[in-house]
């Protein structure tokens, strides 16, 4: 390598490193703003002219959010609409009503495998409390539990959640890493499958025989509880993450656990009158018209009219628009809700997705000033030069970038740009795998500075240390299965 070749391997590291601080020293500089001045600091330090400087960041801020943000909106309101009808519930509901205590560990981490298709990882825990509660609460009256009922149930829900929330499009992390490496959606959404299955199984059921008997003394606050399970009204002394933000709810201290914790009773009862097979399909209509877009694009003859309408349909922004529409006609056909209270609810949903809008914004630009600086021909060089696996050297970015700056998203958008010039722009299976391993590496070793750490801790009732032997030990055996899955399959390639 040339000595301009190292000159701006310097300039990235030395970015990451402001990056890093910006974020989480004294300043706390809100991540977009962080990205922004260190994308603009880097074009400069590169030698980028500033004229094109200007029209990089504009160009990648403007075509990552072209890309991802309407598709993104448009999951918000699907996945707030499928929690406020009571869709997800009635999923929940139907998955564990009559099941052994063996088997629940096992069948409330599928429900949050489905519900978590449309959710992100806050919202979703959210949406499960009150089943997750209500069955441990039943556990312990019965007894035969071994250890913690709340830990046994609620370890499988983290480890289904935090895997599609990193690995699975339509999440907007792993849609962004699509986007920024021209994978196919079709291909990511079947390898990311394959590949987040036996994930979610050591990660969530497996790890929670071992690790329940060992926290035996877990149990949220007997107000929550109460209010979660509608035994009784209880004043609740839960406090939520704080700053978590949802796909489906809140952010701030509204998406916390004292705000589904009041409505507990009456709220959760009425919602559960929607049929389980519209609450499985309102949830499964953006997945399926994916896939069949793949289906198409495989199978059939890309010039006929039935592929091209399949193709269409299964669009990402075409597919989220179809399933939010479903799930508004079941809303509106069972009538438990005025047009308004939608509304407005989907007004709310669009709110709490504004912070994750401006980051993938900003980690376009930072992606794109990358590119046209020459920094991305010089990753590639030295990633040639240390013979390093691509797909484990996007894991260890993502992991790196999302532990030290307290954001998955900054760790997937930042670690996309740095790893796209590595395998171009040709698609395949390879950039499948990459998008997998990418947002694998962004959920690891998710600790303090996270704010789905501090919402497990406090709705669980658990310590630093119970909550780091859950959250943060679940999500980095998440991390470290789905990057074993992706460079498994990567033999095939």
């Amino acid at each position: 390598m040339t000595s301009h070749t190292w000159w701006l391997l310097l300039i990235l590291t030395v970015a990451i490193a402001a990056l890093i601080y910006l974020i989480n020293g004294r300043l706390r500089v809100h991540p977009f703003v962080a990205l922004i001045v260190v994308t603009v600091a880097t074009g400069l330090a590169a030698g980028e002219p500033v004229a094109k400087l200007t029209e990089s960041i504009e160009e990648g801020a403007g075509g990552t959010l072209g890309d991802v943000g309407v598709t993104l909106a448009l999951g918000a309101m699907l996945g707030r609409l499928l929690s406020d009808s009571g869709a997800t519930d009635a999923i929940a509901h139907a998955l564990v009503d009559r099941a052994s205590v063996s088997r629940l560990p096992w069948l409330v981490g599928a429900a949050a495998f489905v519900i978590g298709i449309p959710m992100f990882f806050e919202i979703g825990l959210i949406v499960l409390l009150p089943l997750i509660f209500s069955v441990a609460r039943r556990m312990e009256e019965r007894g035969g539990a071994n250890g913690s009922p709340y830990v046994l149930l609620g370890v499988p829900a983290i480890a289904s959640l935090s895997t599609l929330h990193g690995m699975l499009p339509p999440h907007p992390g792993p849609l962004t890493a699509l986007t920024g490496l021209h994978a196919d959606l079709g291909l990511t959404l079947v390898v990311g499958l394959v590949c987040a299955l036996p994930t979610v199984v050591l990660a969530g059921p497996v790890y929670a025989r071992w690790i329940a008997p060992r926290l035996p003394d877990v149990r949220p606050d007997a107000a929550l509880v109460a209010q979660f399970t509608g035994t009784g009204t209880g004043s609740g002394t839960g406090t939520g993450s704080g700053t978590g933000t949802g796909a489906g709810g809140k952010t701030g201290a509204s998406a916390g656990v004292s705000g589904p914790g009041a409505q507990a009773s009456a709220d959760v009862k009425a919602r559960r009158e929607v049929p389980t097979a519209l609450a499985v399909a309102a949830v499964l209509v953006p997945v399926a018209l994916m896939l069949l877009r793949t289906l198409a694009e495989t199978t059939l003859d890309e010039s006929g009219a039935f592929a091209q309408a399949l193709t269409f349909i299964g669009e990402p922004l075409v597919a989220m628009l179809a399933g939010l529409l479903f799930a508004l006609g079941v809303t509106f056909a069972r009538g438990n809700r005025s047009g308004d209270e939608v509304r407005d609810s989907l007004t709310g949903s669009l709110k709490s997705i504004a912070a994750i809008l401006l980051i993938i914004g900003g980690g376009g630009a930072f992606k794109q000033v990358l590119q046209d600086s020459g920094i991305g021909d010089a990753i590639a060089d030295a990633a040639k030069g240390a013979h390093i696996s691509v797909i484990l050297l996007g894991w260890l970015i993502a992991l790196l970038l999302s532990l030290t700056t307290g954001s998955a998203t900054v760790g997937i958008v930042s670690a996309t740009g740095i790893v796209a010039p590595l395998i171009g722009d040709t698609g395949g299976l390879q950039a499948s795998l990459l998008v997998i391993a990418i947002g694998a590496g962004s959920i690891g070793l998710n600790y303090v500075n996270h704010a789905g750490f501090w919402l497990v801790k406090e709705s669980f009732g658990m310590d630093l240390n119970q909550a780091a032997k859950t959250q943060t030990v679940v999500q980095t055996l998440v991390s470290v299965f789905g990057l074993g899955m992706a460079l498994l399959l990567s033999v095939f390639v």
